[in-house]
């Protein structure tokens, strides 16, 4: 299948697919492995927590990348802050973090944060080849997994691309 044949399709997310962005979710993180430390909550957490999102009040702001597949990728901000970008495993390589990344750079001209496992070099250097850049490191004592992250800010003043 080509990508003419697979038309993708950003959109805000809905109600309805809140379960198969939890599935996207699981599955890359899972095989993400042992670049990023494995996710401490089990499916049915990751599930219930992706139910549980007010798609109205919340500052949660979920977006979705479909295509002929379903739900391929996706990108959670939470104010100034890119807190999820995650791809299907099947998906990866395809342009679509990429075209996820560029979403979040218009919805947030003014710049955005996001935190990656120090370990995670493949998303380092993905974030990096889009202009973020590191501006902290930590032992990973503030995050849930307790692994050594790094927090890479898109200053567009600052950025090429």
């Amino acid at each position: 299948m080509t990508a003419t044949d697979n038309p993708l399709t950003i959109r805000p997310a809905v109600a309805d697919d809140l379960p198969e962005i939890a599935e996207v979710f699981l599955a890359a993180r899972s095989a993400a492995v042992p670049a990023m430390p494995p996710s401490i909550h089990p499916p049915h957490e990751v599930h219930a927590f992706y139910a549980g999102i007010d798609l109205v009040a919340s500052e949660r702001e979920p977006w979705v990348a479909e295509d002929g597949r379903g739900i391929v990728g996706f990108v959670e901000v939470v104010r100034d802050w890119l807190d999820a970008l995650y791809v299907l495993p099947t998906a990866q390589g395809e342009g679509i973090g990429s075209t996820l990344l560029d979403l979040v750079k218009s919805l947030r001209p003014d710049g955005f944060a996001l935190w990656v496992f120090e370990t995670n070099a493949p998303a380092r250097a993905f974030y990096a080849s889009h202009g973020l850049v590191e501006v902290e490191r930590t032992d990973g004592s503030g995050n849930e997994e307790r692994a050594p992250d790094i927090r890479m800010e898109w200053d567009p003043a600052e950025a090429d691309g």
